[in-house]
C-alpha cells in the first residue's frame, strides 16, 4: 500500500509542489492525498485543476485551531509544508505533534528547535527546501564531492517575480532587508559576522536571460546549514557568502526605502489609527497591478566553489535553467517559471522521504537530507537542469 500525504497550505507556490508529486507518482507510492488550508475554495479549485483521484480537501487553521489541526493530519506519513516564513515555527510544531514526516519551503530557522522531538519519534523533518535554500544545498553537496579541502563558498541567485503577488512574497521581501535582521551574515575565518542590507556587493555572471547582476548579502539559511554539514564531512570552508537579487526595479525601490529608513518598518499614526509603513505599502502593492507583474520571470542559482583537490586548486561551478516564461513552452509562461522553480524541489523532496530515500531523523539540514543527484534527477524530468563547469584556478583570489 501506498503512503498518506498532508499538504499543509496549498498557495501559489506549495500548489506546484503538489503538482509535481501528482505528476510523478501513482498509488504505489501515494495513496491519499489531502490539501489542508483554510481557504477552501482555494484548495478545492487546485484540487478540480489536478483531476487526481487521491486528493480531497479539509479546512485546517493551524493559528486559531492548532489541535484541530494536529488530530486532522495524525495518521499521515508526511506533512508537505507550504505556509508561509512566520508561521514555520508553528507549523512544524503540528507536524511533529501529528507524528508525521515533514518537509517545508523556507527553513528559516524556528523549525530547528523541534529536532530532538523528531529524533525521538524516528522521524525526519527537512527544513527549507526550494530553491534556496533547497537546490541550492544540493549543488553544495555536489561541490563538496568534488573537493578534498573548501575555501570559499559562494551562493547567489536571482529570483525574478514581482514584488507583492502575495502577501506572504512580500513579507519576503520586507524581512530579507530588514535593517535589524540578525540572520544576515557571513561565515568568515571561522566566525559570523553580521552585516547590514546591500553588503558586499558582486557581479554575478548568470546564464541568459538574466545576465550579470549585482547581487547583495541576504539572511538565508545556507550560511548556517552549509557551515554545519560541511564542518561534518571535515570540509570546513574559510569562507561561505550567499547573495541575493530580484528584478532591478524591484531592488532599487528597496534601496530606498532603506536608505530612507522605511525597511525599519516604524509604527506612524493615520488618521488616528496605528499602522506599520512597511505593512501598508505591502497592502498597497499586492491591491495594484504594479506589484504583481515583472519585466519577465524565472530563477536562476549560481554557486561558486573555490578549493582544492590533489593539491591543485578548482573552482566549481553549479547553475541552472529552466524553460522560457515567454510562453513558448506550455506551462512555463509568465509567473509559473518562478513558481515552478521554487515549489519543485519541495515535491522531489517528498517523493524522497516517501521513497526512503532521506538520510536521518530530527531537523536535517538540506545538504544532508537527500543525495543530490535525486534531486537534480526528479527536477531535470520536470525541466529545471543543473549544469556542472570546473577549472583549475591559480590562487583563491579570485
Amino acid at each position: 500500500m501506498g503512503k498518506k500525504l498532508f499538504v499543509l497550505g496549498a498557495g501559489n507556490i506549495c500548489g506546484w509542489s503538489l503538482r509535481t508529486v501528482s505528476k510523478l507518482t501513482d498509488n504505489s507510492l501515494f495513496e491519499k492525498i489531502t490539501i489542508g488550508d483554510i481557504n477552501v475554495e482555494g484548495a478545492n479549485k487546485l484540487k478540480d485543476e489536478l483531476k487526481d483521484p487521491r486528493i480531497d480537501v479539509v479546512k485546517v487553521d493551524i493559528v486559531n485551531d492548532e489541535a484541530g489541526a494536529i488530530e486532522k493530519i495524525k495518521g499521515y506519513d508526511l506533512v508537505m509544508d507550504g505556509t508561509k516564513i512566520s508561521l514555520n515555527g508553528i507549523s512544524t510544531r503540528v507536524i511533529l505533534k501529528a507524528g508525521c514526516d515533514g518537509i517545508n519551503l523556507n527553513g528559516i530557522g524556528a523549525e530547528y528547535q523541534y529536532s530532538d522531538g523528531f529524533k525521538e519519534i524516528g522521524k525526519i523533518m527537512v527544513p527549507g527546501f526550494g530553491m534556496t535554500p533547497g537546490m541550492t544545498d544540493a549543488m553544495v553537496q555536489a561541490g563538496s564531492k568534488l573537493l578534498d579541502k573548501i575555501d570559499t563558498v559562494r551562493i547567489s541567485h536571482c529570483a525574478y517575480r514581482p514584488i507583492a503577488y502575495s502577501p506572504s512574497i512580500f513579507e519576503t521581501t520586507s524581512m530579507e532587508y530588514d535593517p535589524e535582521d540578525p540572520g544576515r551574515m557571513v561565515y568568515e575565518n571561522g566566525e559570523y559576522k553580521h552585516v547590514p542590507p546591500f553588503a558586499r556587493e558582486r557581479l554575478i555572471p548568470s546564464p541568459a536571460p538574466y545576465g550579470v547582476t549585482p547581487q547583495y548579502i541576504i539572511p538565508h539559511a545556507e550560511t548556517r546549514t552549509a557551515k554545519q554539514w560541511l564542518c561534518k564531512i571535515g570540509k570546513e570552508p574559510r569562507l561561505i557568502e550567499v547573495r541575493g537579487t530580484w528584478p532591478q526595479k524591484n531592488m532599487r525601490l528597496i534601496k530606498a526605502l532603506y536608505e530612507w529608513g522605511i525597511m525599519q518598518n516604524d509604527t506612524f499614526i493615520c488618521d488616528g489609527k496605528e499602522m506599520k509603513i512597511m505593512d501598508v505599502l505591502g497592502q498597497y502593492l499586492y491591491q495594484k497591478e504594479v506589484g504583481h507583474t515583472t519585466d519577465f520571470y524565472g530563477y536562476c542559482l549560481y554557486i561558486q566553489m573555490l578549493g582544492e583537490r590533489d593539491g591543485k586548486k578548482y573552482e566549481e561551478v553549479y547553475y541552472h535553467t529552466h524553460p522560457s516564461s515567454d510562453g513558448s513552452v506550455p506551462g512555463w509562461e509568465g509567473l509559473n517559471a518562478y513558481i515552478r522553480n521554487v515549489g519543485t524541489p519541495m515535491g522531489a523532496g517528498a517523493i524522497l522521504i516517501a521513497q526512503g530515500k532521506s538520510h536521518g531523523t530530527g531537523c536535517v539540514v538540506p545538504e544532508e537530507a537527500f543525495d543530490c543527484e535525486d534531486v537534480f534527477r526528479i527536477c531535470e524530468s520536470t525541466g529545471i537542469k543543473v549544469h556542472h563547469t570546473e577549472r583549475e584556478i591559480p590562487d583563491y583570489n579570485y
